[in-house]
């Protein structure tokens, strides 16, 4: 199945603003990401996940159709603003990503929909509300796909990772497999990928390629094998230049040795 990536700009949906957003009123500051205490636990793997995500599906966020953020608000109750969920990752197609940010939260009865993918990764303290109360308010809002990403491996959501999809109101549990290398993936049928789990760390499969999108870790090795080379080329290059200098006194000294024979075989 193709991912929903659209040409820019195609089958948006227009933003309807209703009025201006009384801040004052609200019980947290919108532009300020509420963080859990043990937030360090999640903050690599939220980080890599959206960047993933963003090479992928947002062009790096210069797509006017489609929103890609982590750790902002989706608010969920048109008479009361303060009702509100935060995922740790989420994404929607085919919406003015344009005119949401200066908003500051996300509103799906003026955005034209709920998002269609939402993610959040295990720490200890937010393990519970993921588990038990997030579904329900997600599919009570209508996001197609929710996730669950547990870097630990399942200490804190049971498992490593897991997906649902949306289905007469409630998450449908999409299949898994583990590869020989003990890599998990599980098939997104909304992005058209698979979200994998590997050794705690998470990586993007496209199985029409059959192959990994580079993640932190690969551009980490790259980096490396980079340096590596270089240092490699640079040991090469020193002893080879060490070669000619060696060669080269050993021709002074021949030359030098030469010219004291011919001397001492000079008539008086």
């Amino acid at each position: 199945m193709t991912s929903p990536k659209t040409p820019s700009g195609a089958n948006m949906l227009p933003y309807r603003q209703q009025g201006e957003i009384d801040y004052a009123c609200l019980e947290f500051a919108p532009d300020v990401k509420e963080m859990p205490p043990d937030h360090m636990e999640q903050s690599r793997e939220i980080r890599e996940i959206t960047g993933l995500l963003a090479a992928r599906f947002t062009e790096f966020h210069t797509r006017p159709d489609v929103f890609l953020d982590d750790g902002t608000f989706i608010c969920y109750d048109p008479g009361n603003l303060n009702v509100r969920i935060t995922p740790d990752v989420y994404l929607a197609f085919g919406v003015d990503a344009v005119a949401i940010r200066p908003r500051k939260i996300y509103l799906p009865w003026e955005v034209g929909k709920p998002p269609d993918f939402a993610l959040e990764v295990a720490s200890e303290s937010t393990a519970s509300v993921d588990i038990r109360r997030k579904p329900d308010i997600y599919a009570r809002i209508g996001v197609r796909e929710f996730w669950r990403f547990d870097p630990t491996g399942g200490r804190y959501h049971r498992q490593p990772i897991w997906a649902g999809e949306l289905v007469d109101g409630e998450y449908r549990e999409l299949p898994q497999t583990r590869e020989p290398d003990g890599i998990l993936k599980v098939y997104s049928p909304l992005l058209g990928i698979s979200l994998c789990w590997d050794d705690s760390w998470p990586r993007v499969y496209d199985p029409s390629t059959q192959t990994y999108d580079r993640n932190w870790r690969a551009e980490q090795a790259y980096a490396i094998a980079v340096r590596d080379q270089r240092d490699a080329a640079r040991e090469e290059r020193d002893a080879a230049q060490a070669e000619v200098e060696r060669l080269q006194e050993l021709l002074r000294r021949r030359n030098v040795e030469e010219s004291e024979t011919e001397g001492d075989a000079t008539p008086c």
